[in-house]
C-alpha cells in the first residue's frame, strides 16, 4: 500500500529542507525528532506552521515529515516553512495565491557576504592610524 503525499523543497541561507505532507493524525517530525524538540526557540514552531494556519487548517489534520540539512536554526526554520508552503500548493494549486500573498513562496535570497581581502570581515576595515 502506497501513501499519497505531497513534497516541497524549501531553501534559506545554507539550509535545505525536504517536506512531505500527507493526511494523518498531526504527527510532525523533523530529522526523526518531534518538531517541538527540534525547534526549541520561542516562536519558531508558530513561524514554521504559518502556511497551514494561513489556509485556515489545523496542523493536526496532516502528518508532516521533514528532512533538513545545513545552516543554522533560523535558516532551517525558514526553509521548512517554504517547503511546507510548496507542498500545500502541490496539494491544492488554488491555494497558490494565498501562499504568495503571505510571502511563503518567495525565496529569501539574503546570505552571508564574503570576506574581502584587506578587511577584517565583509565590510569592516582595520582601524585607521595617522602615524
Amino acid at each position: 500500500m502506497t501513501v499519497q503525499y505531497y513534497e516541497g523543497v524549501g531553501r534559506r541561507k545554507e539550509a535545505i529542507a525536504r517536506v512531505r505532507l500527507m493526511s494523518g493524525s498531526g504527527q510532525f517530525t523533523v530529522n526523526d525528532k518531534e518538531a517541538q524538540a527540534f525547534f526549541t526557540r520561542l516562536g519558531d514552531m508558530d513561524d514554521v506552521l504559518a502556511p497551514i494556519k494561513s489556509i485556515g487548517q489545523d496542523a493536526k489534520a496532516y502528518d508532516i515529515t521533514v528532512v533538513v540539512k545545513g545552516g543554522g536554526v533560523t535558516g532551517q526554520a525558514d526553509a521548512v516553512k517554504m517547503g511546507l508552503a510548496r507542498a500545500i500548493v502541490k496539494m491544492d494549486s488554488e491555494l497558490n495565491a494565498v501562499m504568495r500573498k503571505g510571502g511563503f513562496l518567495t525565496r529569501d535570497a539574503r546570505a552571508k557576504e564574503r570576506k574581502k581581502p584587506g578587511l577584517k570581515r565583509a565590510r569592516k576595515a582595520p582601524t585607521y592610524t595617522k602615524r
